[in-house]
């Protein structure tokens, strides 16, 4: 393993996933300052995915073919760029669209072949893995924890996160021309544009199994972030939008402590039981809206969080023994676009409620408990099991 390769990316990928959840809390300041209706807000939160998912099943093979360092590169330039047109997007309704657009297009690059790139060059893969989830999961909760303390108490809130993040994004831009390609010229590959990667005899058990795990996974980190903070910003005052941010970072860093339980728990089980634990987190949530206790977006937090981490660890420990070896990074990439539906998941609550969450989010419970209890049933397991 070379180690300073190794830091300097895995920097590189910790502060792009950063700048990724900075405009989270500030989706409240923005509601404020442009008169955004519910519906719009959720929009907003998700056309990253919309960027995201074309860039994730693309850059995979795009990067076989041209190496990594040629694909990569851009789009960490990209994500600079991206924070400084965000510094306009708070009297810009089409610019703020625009902006997490393009952040969905960096993620779904940056994350996807970053991952590749840097399991290269540690070659082993369980700590590649680890590096990985360290690097992603803490850039995604520290971004809006950081971001949502600055537009509470600074001045300029929708102009100096960024500001924060382009300076941490100079940082990387400095060591990436440090990190050497992984992929010789001699290994490219010239293949099919977009490759789902799932074999003919897992078609079954990743649509019946690990979709619903997938989109599980992001569902319960946007729920928490967007639909919860609206319900609850009435009885916020003045410390919605640190709130918010708080409760980003503790949802998406309880994900990160939540996978070695996952792996514990075993592939079969985990998901199920992250579907379970996330339901219940909704069910907490429909309690603390109903009393109006702010406090309680806390253990939903938590719960949430769990839910989002042991379902990310099952869909990953799936993919990995339903994936063939030719084709697991494309069958990961697949993966990886079915979690980011998940984004979403508010935008569908708020159009399924004419701008209103109470009743949407009471299906959405339901509907998570009951598809935890079919994973749970002999059937769905013995879907995966053999694979194990």
């Amino acid at each position: 393993m070379r180690r300073r390769p190794v830091a300097n990316l895995w920097t590189t990928i910790l502060v792009v996933a950063f700048g990724t959840n900075v405009p989270t809390p500030l989706l409240l300041v923005y509601r404020s300052e442009l008169g955004l209706s519910s519906t719009t807000l959720t929009g907003a939160f998700a056309v990253y995915a919309a960027g995201l998912v074309p860039a994730l099943l693309l850059a995979g093979p795009a990067s076989d073919r041209f190496g990594r360092r040629p694909v990569v590169v851009p789009f960490v330039v990209l994500s600079v760029l991206t924070s400084l047109l965000f510094l306009g997007a708070g009297s810009s309704v089409l610019l703020l669209f625009v902006c997490r657009f393009l952040q969905g297009a960096v993620s779904g690059v940056v994350f996807s072949v970053g991952t590749a790139w840097l399991g290269e060059l540690v070659d082993d893969p369980p700590r590649a893995a680890r590096l990985t989830t360290a690097a992603l999961g803490g850039g995604w909760a520290i971004g809006p924890l950081v971001s949502g303390l600055l537009a509470q108490w600074a001045p300029l809130p929708t102009v100096l996160p960024y500001l924060v993040h382009v300076a941490l994004m100079l940082v990387g831009l400095t060591l990436l021309p440090r990190v050497p390609e992984t992929l010789a010229a001699t290994d490219r590959r010239v293949g099919t544009w977009v490759d789902l990667g799932v074999p003919a005899a897992a078609r079954w058990p990743f649509v019946l199994v690990v979709l619903p795990v997938a989109v599980g996974v992001f569902t319960f980190p946007s729920t928490a972030v967007t639909v919860l903070p609206l319900l609850l910003t009435p009885t916020m005052p003045d410390i919605a939008v640190a709130i918010t941010g708080f409760v980003a970072g503790v949802t998406l860093l309880t994900g990160v402590f939540a996978q070695p339980l996952g792996r514990r728990l075993g592939a079969v089980t985990a998901g199920p039981v992250g579907l379970a634990i996330g339901a219940v987190g909704f069910g907490l949530s429909l309690v603390g809206v109903d009393l109006d206790a702010w406090p309680l977006l806390i253990p939903v937090a938590l719960l949430l969080g769990v839910g989002y981490g042991l379902c990310l660890a099952a869909g990953l420990t799936m993919v990995g023994e339903l994936a063939s070896a030719t084709a697991r990074g494309a069958l990961t990439g697949t993966f990886y676009g079915c979690a980011y539906l998940g984004f979403g998941v508010p935008l569908l609550l708020s159009w399924a409620g004419g701008g209103k969450f109470l009743g949407p989010l009471t299906v959405l419970a339901l509907v998570t408990a009951v598809v935890a209890a079919a994973l749970m049933l002999p059937p769905s397991r013995r879907l995966v099991a053999p694979a194990r």
